[in-house]
């Protein structure tokens, strides 16, 4: 490892690496033992030799290289996505075998936890534990008042102990429910972001203990203590992390296209997937009205006089562009 590079994930740019892409940019070019010292620059196709001259290297364009980055992490995403998955499909036939022996049985590196009160002891009794860190993912639409005051003594405890707080919400619904002032009763180091889509939910404290679902029912959770599962859940937040959108504490609304809004956006998208209008409300937390209103706005906008013309113009609009998403859907029901 080069003496003043500091290690970091793939796909991300060290502050030693921006300084030097910075330096080539403005110069057109720098010598090619710089890049010894932000050896990511190489590794992310920032520099590339210079076909003049071995002893330089030039830099790609913005332009060119942060579409080729943001592909390569909407592929990460999507694998990611697969393989969790494939887990839980090999995971839903097993969980009604000897059902009643597992009130709080454990596994291996985790406990299966039944009941909405069990779930929710073991959730405080984590969060009350944390001093570091709380990363939490929360799919659906609006999360209830009722919900949020729950969970603002859990949050005030992390950040009172100098743990800081990111969480991933689906942004469909979110500006109908008090998200925002639950967010400014909070004092401390605290993130939110948004995405379309999101796989179920999970609750990371400290990570050494993950909150996931344990199939679609909202009683029966796992709460895991393996650092291998959890090191993975973490990468996936990650993932989805670099791709969402700014909610909190500054927001970032993108702007509409052609008139379209970013949730006639989101639903644009599965369209062109051939899903349903009750399919489409699903994924997206809305319900099938608000749903067939949104979808017959994009066709009144698009001029499309049928279902099938909708989609066909959507894809020659040029609308979606190359836009990323996410999975699936919810089960622990905390903020």
């Amino acid at each position: 490892m080069a003496r003043d590079h500091s290690p970091h994930g793939a796909g991300e740019l060290c502050g030693v690496g921006r300084s030097t892409y910075v330096r080539a940019l403005q110069d057109g070019g720098v010598p090619a033992g710089d890049a010894d010292r932000a050896p990511c620059l190489i590794d992310l196709g920032l520099l590339h030799p210079d076909p003049r001259d071995a002893a330089r290297l030039l830099p790609t364009a913005p332009s060119v290289a942060l579409p080729r980055l943001l592909h390569d992490l909407g592929a990460d995403v999507t694998d990611e996505r697969a393989r969790q998955r494939r887990l839980a499909e090999v995971f839903a036939p097993l969980m009604t075998l000897g059902e009643g022996q597992f009130t709080g049985a454990r596994a291996p590196g985790a406990t299966v936890l039944k009941g909405v009160p069990r779930i929710n002891e073991a959730i405080d009794r984590a969060a009350s534990r944390a001093s570091q860190e709380a990363l939490a993912i929360q799919p659906g639409g609006r999360r209830t008042q009722e919900t949020l005051e729950h969970a603002l003594p859990r949050a005030d405890g992390i950040l009172s102990r100098g743990g800081r707080m990111r969480s991933l919400y689906q942004h469909t619904g979110l500006h109908a429910c008090p998200v925002f002032a639950y967010f400014q009763r909070l004092d401390g180091d605290v993130e939110a972001r948004t995405l379309t889509e999101l796989p179920n939910r999970l609750l990371v404290f400290d990570r050494s203990v993950a909150f996931i679902p344990a199939g679609e029912s909202r009683d029966v959770a796992l709460e895991i203590h393996q650092p291998a599962v959890i090191s993975y859940l973490v990468t996936t937040f990650k993932l989805l992390w670099q791709l969402a959108t700014p909610m909190w504490p500054d927001t970032a609304p993108p702007p509409p296209r052609q008139g379209i809004t970013p949730r006639q956006l989101a639903i644009a998208e599965l369209l062109t997937e051939g899903l349903t209008d009750t399919e489409i409300a699903t994924r997206l937390g809305m319900n099938v009205r608000t749903a067939r209103v949104h979808i017959a706005k994009l066709s009144a906008v698009l001029n499309s006089q049928s279902r099938a013309q909708l989609g066909y113009l959507i894809g020659q609009s040029g609308i979606l562009g190359d836009r990323s998403r996410t999975g699936p859907r919810p089960a622990l029901e905390q903020p």
